[in-house]
């Protein structure tokens, strides 16, 4: 249950691949990035405690910055990327975030939070876009600390906020659990045996990172030493091609996800072979 041990057990089994481009991070890169960070947040000051802030579209930096806060005992909180700078804002000030993690996708929302947030450490992944005023280039920041773990690893924990229907979102703080990287995990033993997660799953994410499902899921795959493969962004008939092209055991869909799968023709529907599939969450 512990990313380091796959890392040294198989590391070049794949811990995400990212399903529009197939991008494919191995668990000992998985490892590496997420040490790198995890550095880098020890060196600026973060501890056991703090809290982190991450706001990417469906992208593998949103795992690096996971797994760094998880293997440094920090929280992390997922921001909607789809909200407005001033929404945004909020909820990265809310959570008292002392460092942001975001991609130039996401650029004009993000220069916002610059003036709004008062965050002490912006680093922003390149996607293609310009570095916005304000933020530190990720891959150039990261690439100066040690691919090794802290001295000290202690578990982290996630700090999901509600959707804000009836207000402003409000953040649910659980405590920090007293465990070490590697410890009986509460999470992901109840979520073993639910759903049957090991080593051969293989997890289709199609819905938003920022959500508590998908991101905490995933986490969990990976603590089991499965592979997550993450869609970039939901589509009905790509979902299936997905299902098909990388053998998919296990997915997670929402309920407007099996409806729009199911309302495309039957000739497209029996096109893809989903014989793969276990297990529909």
């Amino acid at each position: 249950m512990y990313l380091g041990t796959h890392a040294r057990k198989r590391p070049d089994h794949p811990a995400l691949i990212m399903a529009g481009s197939g991008e494919t991070i191995s668990y000992g890169e998985l490892d590496a990035r997420s040490n790198r960070l995890a550095q880098l947040f020890y060196a600026r000051g973060l501890r056991p405690g703090d809290h982190v802030a991450i706001f990417t579209e469906n992208h593998p930096v949103f795992f690096d910055a996971m797994w760094a806060a998880f293997r440094s005992g920090l929280y992390w909180t997922p921001i909607n990327s789809h909200l407005t700078p001033d929404e945004a804002a909020y909820i990265a000030s809310d959570c008292g975030a002392r460092a942001l993690i975001t991609t130039t996708t996401l650029g004009e929302a993000a220069a916002a939070l610059v003036a709004r947030a008062p965050l002490e450490i912006r680093l922003m992944a390149d996607t293609g876009g310009a570095l916005v005023s304000g933020y530190e280039r990720y891959e150039d920041a990261v690439a100066v600390h040690p691919p090794t773990p802290l001295a000290d690893e202690r578990e982290g924990w996630q700090m999901m906020y509600s959707s804000g229907t009836t207000g402003r979102p409000k953040g649910i703080l659980p405590p920090l659990p007293d465990l070490r990287p590697g410890d009986p995990h509460p999470l992901a033993d109840s979520s073993r045996n639910l759903f049957g997660f090991g080593e051969d799953t293989i997890y289709l994410s199609p819905a938003p990172l920022y959500h508590a499902a998908p991101s905490v899921t995933s986490s969990i795959v990976q603590r089991w030493g499965g592979t997550v493969v993450c869609m970039e962004r939901f589509d009905a008939e790509q979902c299936l091609a997905c299902i098909e092209r990388y053998r998919i055991t296990q997915a997670q869909f929402v309920p407007t996800m099996f409806v729009r799968m199911l309302k495309l023709p039957e000739a497209v529907r029996r096109r893809y072979d989903v014989s793969s599939l276990r297990l529909a969450q």
